[in-house]
């Protein structure tokens, strides 16, 4: 079975994220300010697997051995 898998990374709470900061910046420049603002990367991994379970597996795999950086992101798998 195909299962497609919605991966988010984002760096954690203390990291400093400059293209949040610029973006965050340029909102306040055109009268748009901003709270605060950080940015995530969204991946979507078409997996053929036998079941959720085993794609879950996979694209957990697949964000700890090469997307995600353990030491500064988080991630979250939702698998559908």
């Amino acid at each position: 079975m195909k299962f497609t898998a919605t991966i988010t990374i984002a760096l954690k709470p203390g990291m400093l994220d400059p293209e949040a900061r610029a973006i965050q910046q340029a909102l306040c420049s055109i009268g748009l300010p901003a709270e605060s603002l950080s940015t995530a990367r969204l991946f979507y991994l078409t997996i053929e697997a036998a079941d959720r379970d085993e794609a879950l597996r996979q694209a957990t795999a697949s964000c700890e051995r090469l997307l995600a950086n353990p030491v500064i992101h988080t991630y979250t798998v939702e698998v559908a």
